[in-house]
């Protein structure tokens, strides 16, 4: 009878929340009812908890699947807490440390900020909307206040920035140039033309990132990285900005540790190498941009 009841009021609110938001959502049942599960967990944390660290943490174990946002002809807003791939994992996670930070543990509430997050702007309009780029993720949230990125301070003592001393200038093409491989984008023109503007307003932008070589140093020296900070791990695969997300963890050896939806372990997991370690494997990747979400203790 509880049960039943718990899946009328879930079906009641998500209807509003589908015509509120004027559009469809993509979800199973098992989904909407981990989510409140974990946010009434997540209210029962106190004042003094790391929430991004603490649902992160609550995902581990989950299995790694790559494009679980790719199931819809057109683009719907996908929640899927059964399965999830690196950039699923971090909007999950900020997603329900949101909704935490607001008092509620609403499925509805959930996926309005899960909308905001993944959105250009909080605004779902088409495939084109979704914030393919990290670079786009970090930007968008940003203006809303969701997050802000660490980059050091131009006057640092030990050299302008430290230890964000490297930079990118971005040379954002991959999507477009690949465009066959995004079956959303096969036969749409327009969205096509949208994802060239947008990456053309990309284009040419400078960030600033801590370099592989610096990730090996201890916590006092890397003070600006805290627990539960997204690390996006700058790439210099042509075309691209970002090849992998994940969030900080301070091991018990003092080193960095990413905590990760890894398609090498399958699963969510924090990485047992030290993240200097890990990145040394990669060769492709030069080092992190650091996003923070605001207010986290």
């Amino acid at each position: 009878m509880i049960q039943h009841t718990l899946s009328t009021i879930i079906a009641v609110v998500m209807m509003l929340f589908m015509t509120s938001a004027s559009h469809a959502l993509t979800y199973q049942k098992t989904d909407s009812l981990r989510v409140v599960e974990l946010l009434k967990k997540g209210r029962q944390q106190p004042d003094t908890e790391n929430l991004v660290m603490y649902y992160a943490t609550q995902l581990k174990g989950l299995p790694y699947v790559g494009k679980t946002l790719e199931v819809n002809p057109k683009e719907e807003l996908a929640v899927n807490l059964r399965e999830l791939d690196c950039t699923t994992l971090v909007e999950n996670v900020v997603a329900l440390t949101l909704t935490t930070r607001q008092g509620s543990t609403s499925f509805a509430d959930f996926c309005q900020n899960l909308t905001k997050l993944r959105y250009r702007n909080g605004q779902l309009d088409g495939y084109a909307s979704r914030n393919h780029y990290f670079s786009e993720w970090i930007e968008s949230n940003g203006k809303q206040g969701f997050t802000t990125e660490i980059t050091g301070n131009e006057n640092d003592s030990r050299g302008a920035y430290y230890p964000f001393v490297e930079a990118q200038t971005l040379d954002i093409t991959y999507m477009s140039k690949h465009s066959d491989s995004y079956p959303m984008l096969k036969g749409d023109a327009q969205a096509l033309q949208l994802i060239k503007a947008n990456e053309q307003r990309l284009c040419g932008r400078t960030v600033r990132y801590i370099p592989r070589r610096l990730l090996g140093r201890s916590r006092q020296e890397l003070t600006c990285v805290r627990d539960g900070d997204i690390l996006a791990i700058v790439t210099k695969k042509a075309g691209l900005d970002v090849s992998h997300l994940g969030f900080a963890v301070w091991g018990r050896d003092g080193k960095l540790h990413l905590l990760n939806a890894s398609q090498i372990h399958k699963k969510v997991v924090l990485e047992p190498m030290t993240l200097e370690e890990y990145m040394k494997k990669h060769p492709t990747q030069l080092g992190v941009r650091v996003i923070r979400v605001k207010n986290e203790k």
